[in-house]
């Protein structure tokens, strides 16, 4: 009996896992060949439930290459999904095992149960039906090269445990050990990104878990803007967290700054002729009382407190100026990221000039592949990085299946 070892019961493994098995069915060599998941933890595709705050947002209505890192690789492999009709390979593959789903905002597509439960069953239910093994409590610390072309890799264990298999995909995440595959693949070093950022603390602590609605641009040292990102913003006592601000985070360097448009609808002069009419119409109120309406107290004290105007204060005419740049462009030094335990992905992994995008196989070692985080790949929210990780699953398992299919196939010719 040959081996088809997965290593990582995640999303991409778990995809892995079955496409290979389903592969294997339709080559005639599932009796002669198992598909095997070793996972750490103490059942699989725990991640997956932990996606989209217990929803998972499993994939996009409309996913380009375009929006990932690497993104010429990504559209490699997207282009080896086989096309199934008019519909994402991705979105047949989980129609196929019985997952119904609705469309939110921005393309989000979630399961119709509106839990990420129902994502799991499925493919547990796939696992069961097509007889793929899980191994638990089953952490890989090294895999070592075949000793002759064509043998079996031999995958160690952190309790000491040996597993060999003909093919393997290693789908360990983003906390992938540099030393787990042969040093000859080139490795970028992981670290946590799409999160919340941490920032100087002074303008962010007074309205630590107050949500604003506004456009963030990141912007470099040298002032000139890098991406902006229209959404809700939450403050905290570090920092901002919030989507739009989970997406900047992918680019975003400790020196950069954070400029909020608290008012997006108007523009820098609209905003000074709306506070000129608001200060004419509330008879010289302070600058908090012209606020009262457009902002919430504790946003509008901290923006005044930017412009260098006292809330107390009269507000004057030739105030109006300078209050509008801060609505504009509240400002925020951005320090780095603020809580890694909130970070929706890690950046880094092995670099993917190491591997062939149709197959998803390593160059030079015949027989090992790769797929999901273990990559350096990453995307914005909305649904993509788990997108990726179903493709590059898919895409995977089935070349894993079809390399060892081959080898039985060459063997019994021989």
């Amino acid at each position: 009996m040959e081996t088809i070892a997965i290593i990582g019961g995640g999303a991409s493994g778990l995809a892995a896992a079955v496409s290979a098995a389903r592969t294997l069915a339709s080559l005639g060599t599932a009796a002669r060949t198992e598909v095997v998941v070793f996972e750490a933890d103490e059942r699989v595709g725990r991640s997956i439930l932990a996606t989209g705050n217990g929803r998972c947002n499993f994939s996009n209505a409309c996913v380009s290459a375009d929006a990932y890192r690497n993104a010429s690789f990504v559209a490699g492999v997207l282009g080896a999904l086989a096309p199934c009709g008019s519909a994402d390979p991705v979105h047949a593959f989980f129609a196929d095992l019985g997952l119904l789903w609705r469309e939110e905002g921005d393309g989000r597509l979630y399961p119709l149960a509106n839990k990420a439960s129902s994502v799991l069953d499925v493919l547990r239910g796939a696992l069961a039906r097509e007889g793929v093994r899980a191994q638990l409590g089953h952490r890989a610390t090294r895999i070592d090269r075949p000793g002759q072309p064509g043998g079996r890799y031999h995958v160690r264990f952190e309790d000491g445990s040996i597993a060999h298999a003909r093919a393997l995909v290693v789908a360990t995440g983003g906390r992938t050990p540099r030393g787990l595959l042969p040093d000859a693949l080139p490795f970028q070093p992981q670290h946590p990104v799409l999160g919340p950022l941490r920032t100087e603390t002074a303008p962010v602590k007074p309205l630590n878990n107050i949500r604003v609605r506004c456009v963030a641009t990141l912007a470099g040292p040298d002032g000139a803007p890098r991406a902006s990102e229209a959404g809700e913003i939450l403050f905290r006592d570090y920092g901002v967290s919030g989507i739009a601000v989970f997406n900047l985070s992918r680019i975003a360097r400790p020196g950069d700054a954070l400029l909020l448009d608290l008012v997006p609808q108007l523009d820098e002069r609209a905003c000074e002729r709306e506070l000129r009419a608001r200060r004419v119409r509330l008879g010289a109120p302070t600058g908090e009382e012209l606020l009262v309406g457009m902002l919430l107290p504790q946003v509008a004290r901290a923006v005044l407190g930017q412009a260098g105007l006292r809330p107390d204060a009269p507000f004057a005419d030739g105030d109006a100026s300078v209050l509008a740049g801060a609505l504009k462009g509240f400002a925020l030094a951005v320090r780095g990221v603020g809580d890694a335990r909130q970070c929706q992905v890690t950046r880094g992994g092995f670099d993917v000039s190491a591997f062939d995008a149709r197959t998803m196989e390593a160059r030079g070692l015949s027989g090992l592949f790769a797929a999901g985080e273990a990559l350096d790949v990453d995307a914005p929210c909305g649904g993509y990085n788990l997108h990726w990780a179903w493709a590059s699953g898919i895409v995977a398992g089935r070349a894993a299946a079809n390399a060892v299919g081959r080898r039985e196939g060459e063997g019994r010719r021989a």
